[in-house]
């Protein structure tokens, strides 16, 4: 897993094709985006801090849209 901007996993969250998983606990949530049964791209929040992971990989699952 590699560090990713938050406009890539926002534009991963968005699609509805993926599934997700989120976990809380304590100070600590865990969102989980899948597609299929593999993990693609976490979002990790603890206190105050937010770190975006993906696979290396990622980029084939990104969706360009139209503007």
């Amino acid at each position: 897993m590699q560090l990713i901007m938050k406009s890539e996993f926002d534009n991963l969250s968005a699609n509805n094709a993926y599934s997700f998983d989120s976990n809380s606990n304590g100070d600590k949530q865990v969102v989980k985006i899948y597609v299929e049964e593999e993990l693609i791209a976490k979002k990790i929040k603890h206190k105050k801090s937010i770190r975006y992971f993906a696979v290396a990989h990622y980029k084939n699952f990104i969706t360009f849209q139209a503007e």
